[in-house]
């Protein structure tokens, strides 16, 4: 069991993890929201990782975690790929997908509308749960700096979204 921090390009706060996963161009942690507090899952994309920090905070951490039994397991069929099918995996799984780029506060939720090459277009989905189809703006797949799921609030707009449909 390992306890990573992160430095991300163009983000004021650190992100720490539960470390489950990587290879060259990605990294699986368990997201580490406070403290001890774990909640879902982020994908970081390794090109925007500055910095990768493994000191005396994130050993606690990692006595904490082991104390509550929390293991470092992959999600059911989640596999490394590229953003685009890491999106879509998400999407068929949960419904729907979340991801952050430079913009550190601020959280996208949707479904593919289309992808061209490397920009996306998304249906977004609002935080009371509504899909608004007319979302008209591009995202560049390479802008995404983390792929987001599983958490708390992703699994509380999913819910949202699903009431809305019935």
């Amino acid at each position: 069991m390992k306890v990573e921090t992160y430095k991300i390009k163009g983000w004021k706060n650190l992100e720490t993890g539960l470390l489950i996963d990587e290879n060259a161009k990605w990294i699986l942690v368990k997201h580490i929201s406070g403290d001890y507090l774990v909640d879902g899952y982020k994908v970081y994309n390794k090109n925007t990782v500055l910095k990768r920090m493994h000191k005396k905070d994130e050993k606690l951490k990692e006595k904490v975690l082991s104390l509550k039994k929390v293991e470092a397991k992959k999600p059911k069929g989640f596999k490394f790929g590229s953003m685009k099918t890491m999106l879509e995996w998400s999407e068929k799984k949960y419904g729907l997908f979340e991801f952050q780029d430079f913009e550190e506060e601020v959280l996208f939720y949707g479904k593919i509308k289309k992808i061209d090459k490397e920009l996306m277009r998304i249906h977004m989905i609002e935080p009371n749960g509504k899909l608004k189809k007319n979302f008209d703006y591009d995202f560049s797949l390479k802008d995404i700096q983390a792929l987001v799921f599983e958490s708390d609030y992703f699994n509380s707009i999913r819910l949202l979204m699903q009431d809305k449909k019935k």
